[in-house]
């Protein structure tokens, strides 16, 4: 259905946005929530039987990492008070949040669902998963590098290059 296809690319589209323009955790969340729900349709639409399990493993694994989001900014905020994306301070939250990051992205040690979902994917949705997806959690990185471990980020980094 037509429709549905356009409905489905506006709300990634909406999903990125929100999250891309977002300085409130908040907001960040529900964007990355809207593009997770946004793509399960995309994914699953061969309707053959590794489609929906690569759109499952992609909805749990985006689950947890979401949750994890979550759990990290509401653990910042109880300690500082704010919840700017941009005043992330408490060393917890920090470890959370790059771990709930490299989840997203797909990063070594985490990277073990990307291939599968992308196996199971169209060419045209394994192309959006590899780019239009990977916008959000890189801009909620680049908003918070100034507080994350620069020597885990440099060893994700080089860890998923080596792979």
């Amino acid at each position: 259905n037509p429709h549905a296809k356009l409905i489905s690319i506006m709300s990634l589209l909406l999903g990125t946005t929100i999250t891309i323009s977002s300085n409130h955790w908040m907001m960040a969340w529900t964007g990355l929530e809207i593009n997770t729900l946004a793509i399960l349709p995309l994914i699953s639409k061969p309707h053959h039987p590794r489609a929906i399990e690569a759109a499952v493993k992609y909805f749990l694994v985006q689950a947890a990492a979401s949750a994890l989001v979550l759990f990290s900014s509401m653990s910042n905020a109880w300690v500082t008070g704010q919840w700017d994306i941009t005043q992330l301070s408490h060393p917890m939250s920090c470890l959370l949040l790059t771990v709930a990051i490299a989840m997203k992205l797909g990063l070594v040690p985490f990277h073990f669902w990307y291939p599968e979902v992308l196996q199971g994917s169209s060419l045209t949705t394994a192309l959006l998963l590899s780019t239009v997806m990977k916008f959000p959690p890189i801009t909620i990185l680049f908003l918070t590098s100034h507080s994350l471990n620069p020597t885990l980020l440099t060893s994700l980094a080089i860890a998923s290059t080596a792979l």
